[in-house]
């Protein structure tokens, strides 16, 4: 059996290449959700024993229907052996249905308690972490992973002990009918663990490929449906089919028909043994029985023992797969949980009273940890009173976005601090902190579900009334009662029913709604139309009145009347004042404006 290996796609994370064989610590951690539902793992341990005494039991109750019923001629002894087998049947069948019930129950309940602990998880993760992460792939831990893990505690841990015992149980009852008989029949067991190990070094790595191949279709296909617009927009459905089927899915379909050789060499290999067996059984058997060595019952039942013989040796050998899945789901999955909140609550952090607005920025740097020689802020000191609105303006990569991440705490400086009204905001719990802010981002996001319960979802305490004053003051009250169902439309996945000015409008009732002390506006207006922005900046006129701000924006409208301007370059704050001052400086702001905020500002007007 040859098999050739399938280079993968160039895109492949290496954490996909990296082996996984049987794990302790795994074993330990997946154990931690098994541990609550013991009871029924022990209940099904008990079933499975009675199962397995009714099958062991079965061949030697034939037995005893031909040596001590028909040979004997006793009709008595026949039907109570006949009445035996029956009770053995049913037995095994009870305890095969009732412990299924069961471990079908703790199976569901076991990955129920762990889905429900990755998504909690995964909502506490920081912002870095699924900026190197991409959503199919979390998407697969969570869903395939994870019914990979299902399959094997629900079906294969029980099955595995349960061959193991039926075995067990079969050499036991060989050996007590005819020692000869089972040597004769054990003879194929060197051929039959050669076949085992080969099967196992020949298809690890390709079910290793397989598995990390699934995990890629759901990332690519995540990636290609989330983008779809832009490949329609570009034409470009040819190529993603072109690459999708030539690279990833083929990279699937190649190792997954490997597999597929490697499992029809095998299965018929340990058939063809145990055929084997038997026909040596028979052979010698038959001979033993013409010579009176051994009577008919004996070897009947020597053959029916040899068909239970290699059906659990079947069984662990197809579990074998199960297992290899399950160390490496296992593995995946525990080490998304044991990832750590790089911005979490410090011990002891306390509840962050009601604010005034008053922020502070004190020698503050900032890289990622995965790459310090680049630094992203360098020594930004900003002192803001509460109810000024901050502009920050820059070039792409000035940094920004990066301030004021910092300020929400997605990320911590790695020099300096933050405060906001004179208290760090590294000691103060991350909730208390941000239900005091509102943020809008300039790709808006929007849940599944209706108009309403987009809004409602900033602050879940509020009144209906509440959310269509929020919708008032933002000026989406009026498209959204022209819609067709009101607040309860629909908007669908990421509001792909409504226009982007819409979907924007919506997330700024949706901050509103939660009375920030802070609100951010993270480039909130550069998407929408001139009409939509002037409404807005007519809401945000008098609902910036009392809040500390800071407005990320490429228009000058959003600019002019801010009390702060900040132009950051290269991580600094090369410049501050108001629109006229930074203006008569000539430096870099009037660059920037003289670039692009005078354009955009002319074309307003032109319209």
């Amino acid at each position: 059996m040859t098999t050739q290996s399938v280079a993968p796609p160039s895109y492949f994370h290496h954490e996909d290449e990296i082996l996984r064989g049987y794990d302790p610590n795994v074993i330990r951690g997946l154990l931690a959700f098994i541990h609550p539902y013991q009871r029924e793992f022990w209940l099904s341990f008990l079933l499975m024993i009675l199962g397995s005494v009714g099958a062991v039991a079965g061949p030697y109750l034939v037995k005893v229907a031909l040596d001590s019923g028909i040979e004997q001629g006793s009709v008595s002894a026949l039907r109570n052996a006949a009445l035996w087998y029956l009770a053995a049947a049913l037995l095994q069948w009870a305890a095969t249905y009732y412990r299924l019930l069961v471990m079908a129950r703790a199976g569901q309940s076991i990955i129920y308690d762990m889905r429900a602990s990755l998504f909690g998880h995964l909502q506490r993760l920081s912002m870095g972490f699924f900026s190197r992460f991409s959503v199919g792939r979390l998407i697969a831990r969570v869903i395939s992973d994870v019914t990979s893990i299902r399959n094997f505690v629900t079906w294969a841990v029980i099955a595995i002990a349960r061959s193991f015992f039926t075995l067990i149980g079969v050499m036991a009852a060989m050996l007590a009918l005819d020692l000869k008989l089972s040597l004769y029949t054990f003879a194929v067991l060197p051929l039959i663990i050669l076949a085992t190990m080969v099967f196992r070094n020949k298809v690890r790595d390709i079910y290793r490929r397989v598995r990390a191949g699934n995990s890629w279709v759901n990332s690519v296909l995540a990636e290609n449906i989330n983008g779809v617009r832009v490949v329609q927009a570009f034409s470009r459905q040819g190529y993603n089919y072109r690459r999708f089927s030539g690279e990833t899915n083929k990279y699937l379909l190649d190792n997954n028909l490997q597999a597929a050789r490697s499992i029809s060499l095998f299965f018929p290999t340990i058939d063809f043994l145990g055929t084997l067996a038997i026909s040596l059984v028979v052979w010698l058997g038959g001979a033993a029985v013409l010579g009176a060595q051994v009577t008919p019952g004996v070897l009947v039942a020597f053959v029916l023992y040899i068909e239970r013989f290699f059906q659990p040796i079947q069984d662990l050998s197809r579990r074998f797969d199960q297992f290899q899945a399950t160390m490496i789901a296992g593995e995946r999955i525990l080490e998304l949980l044991h990832t750590e909140v790089e911005t979490g609550d410090a011990p002891g952090a306390v509840e962050l009273p009601r604010i005034r607005g008053e922020v502070l920025f004190e020698h503050v740097s900032f890289h990622y940890s995965d790459d310090p020689s680049t630094p992203v802020l360098e020594e930004v000191d900003l002192s803001v009173r509460p109810g000024q609105t901050i502009a920050l303006v820059g070039e792409t990569g000035a940094g920004k976005s990066t301030l004021i991440k910092l300020l929400s705490r997605f990320h911590d400086p790695t020099d300096g601090r933050v405060l906001i009204d004179g208290v760090d905001i590294r000691t103060v719990t991350q909730a208390s902190l941000r239900r005091q802010m509102g943020i809008v981002l300039q790709e808006p996001f929007l849940f599944g579900g209706s108009v309403y319960e987009n809004i409602h979802f900033g602050n879940l305490d509020a009144s209906a009334e509440d959310v269509q004053a929020a919708a008032r003051a933002v000026g989406a009250h009026d498209f959204i009662m022209n819609l067709r169902q009101g607040y309860q439309s629909p908007v669908e996945e990421g509001g792909a029913l409504l226009s982007v000015g819409q979907r924007q409008l919506i997330s700024f009732a949706r901050a509103l709604l939660a009375d920030p002390r802070i609100l951010i506006l993270d480039e909130a207006t550069s998407s929408v139309d001139t009409q939509t922005e002037l409404l807005i900046q007519k809401a945000l006129a008098r609902l910036l009145e009392g809040r500390t701000s800071f407005v990320i924006a490429h228009r000058l409208s959003t600019i002019v009347k801010s009390d702060l301007i900040l132009v950051m370059n290269q991580g600094r704050i090369v410049e501050r004042g108001r629109h006229s001052d930074l203006l008569k400086q000539g430096g870099l702001y009037y660059n920037l404006y003289s670039m692009g905020f005078q354009e955009r500002i002319v074309d307003k007007y032109d319209e």
